[in-house]
């Protein structure tokens, strides 16, 4: 396999599916997939634990060439797990939870990314591009540089990049900044994010400010890139538009009893999520509320994630909690104000809650964009619904007609949600039209073309 353009990202764009492959879902895969086409380009990435730590060769599925890096249970505890996900997540994250440093686990994460950035130098061409995805391979560009000092190397995270008073308790931040300015061009997803970022490779790579975004390092220019991440908005507001989901939709909110106003929040189960500082918001509003004749329906998705891990099943059980001392105290017969649902759902089926919800609360403590706040969006076909959205998630510098809040602040969080449930209707249709005037510009097909048109791809 000799291909122009390799994608490099920590899992492959296909799921093994029986004895064959199918495509993964997710805006990235539709964006990156038709180019790779055109461009005879090829996807580096793991194949999934469904296939063990056999060593797959290279194959062809959806058009592009894959080609599986191979992972041992072991590393994928101490790289995945570990490193990954027990010290660079809660870093990045503004140490929403303790972040851990082990040497077994950098040992890990280095030996993993030498076998990613191998992977690539044996597939890609004298004059390709290869484009490196985010926090689980940040040491790949470097190692892609000298193994092929003359290549066009790209780099994006999609998590924050933190600022250097909390970077700087890394015990490998050389290495990491190092890694990293091995690409020509590392993007961001907010501006914050590249300024960190520029801040840190100057104390800790070695390089020198050029201005504009622009950095010396070792005699070459590397560029920095703010680059903010967008959704397939046909694919959401097409959806949306259906009249299947809309009937759905009337359907869900009369199973709920027809409440007054419907508030939804959609996340992972992540610490960084502030699910559980949101119940109390709710809490509070329906305290507020104890005479009110309304009646508020607050429905949280909680998509499992990690459930091996002590934290998130202790996590895990505060929130369910937290949702039953609600309803032991708010609910009446025939009404309960909370409704918590512990599962992925179906692209149509999370498609019909956005249809069906006046209120969308997207209050991360710290979040790299979140495009639950975009497909919300995306789906109010008829202007309606207002959009929640803490300061602190990367959508907050573009979503600016949405109403923002300090997560952290239980009141303001709830004397928003107050607020947007009383909203004149007018105010609404002004916000929303703004917000999807925003979000249409900057869909994903236009942030792959941002990123992939610096490298010459």
């Amino acid at each position: 396999m000799n291909s122009q353009i390799v994608v490099v990202a920590n899992r492959l764009p296909v799921r093994r599916v029986g004895d064959g492959w199918e495509p993964s879902p997710g805006g990235l895969v539709r964006a990156l997939v038709p180019i790779l086409q055109k461009r005879d380009g090829a996807w580096v990435g793991w194949a999934g634990a469904d296939t063990g730590s056999e060593a797959l060769e290279p194959f062809e599925a959806d058009g592009i060439g894959q080609v599986p890096v191979p992972l041992s249970a072991e590393e994928i505890e101490h790289f995945y797990f570990g490193f990954c996900n027990g010290t660079l997540w809660p870093l990045y994250h503004d140490v929403v939870s303790a972040p851990e440093f082990h040497r077994r686990w950098w040992r890990a994460y280095e030996a993993v990314n030498q076998r990613y950035a191998d992977h690539v130098l044996e597939t890609l061409s004298p004059d390709g591009i290869a484009w490196v995805q985010d926090y689980q391979l940040q040491l790949v560009p470097r190692m892609i540089r000298n193994g092929r000092p003359d290549t066009t190397i790209g780099f994006y995270l999609h998590i924050p990049f933190p600022p250097i008073e909390l970077f700087a308790r890394m015990p490998w931040r050389n290495e990491i900044i190092q890694g990293l300015l091995g690409a020509d061009v590392v993007a961001f997803q907010t501006r914050r994010s590249a300024e960190n970022f520029i801040r840190c490779a100057r104390r800790y790579g070695g390089a020198h400010s050029l201005g504009r975004g622009e950095l010396s390092v070792e005699g070459r220019r590397v560029r920095t890139q703010r680059a903010p991440i967008g959704i397939d908005v046909d694919e959401f507001r097409n959806l949306a538009r259906s009249p299947e989901i809309q009937e759905r939709a009337r359907e869900l909110r009369s199973e709920m009893g027809n409440p007054d106003k419907v508030i939804l929040g959609v996340d992972r189960l992540d610490y960084t999520k502030g699910i559980d500082i949101r119940l109390r918001a709710v809490e509070t509003l329906l305290r507020w509320s104890i005479d009110s004749d309304v009646r508020y329906e607050f429905v949280q998705v909680a998509v499992p994630s990690r459930e091996g891990v002590p934290a998130y099943q202790s996590l895990r059980e505060n929130i369910e909690g937290a949702v039953g001392r609600i309803n032991g105290d708010f609910a009446r017969p025939g009404w309960s104000p909370v409704h918590y649902l512990y599962r992925s759902l179906p692209l149509e089926e999370l498609v019909t809650y956005y249809v069906a919800a006046d209120v969308m609360l997207v209050t991360p403590l710290r979040d790299g964009m979140n495009l639950v706040a975009k497909e919300y969006v995306a789906c109010r076909v008829h202007n309606d619904g207002v959009l929640i959205l803490s300061e602190f998630a990367g959508a907050a510098e573009q979503l600016r007609s949405s109403l923002l809040v300090n997560p952290h602040d239980v009141d303001q969080v709830a004397a928003t949600l107050q607020h947007a449930v009383e909203m004149d209707p007018s105010e609404i249709q002004r916000r929303m039209l703004s917000l999807k005037r925003t979000v249409k510009r900057a869909d994903v097909y236009r942030w792959a073309a941002s990123c992939l048109d610096p490298l010459g791809a």
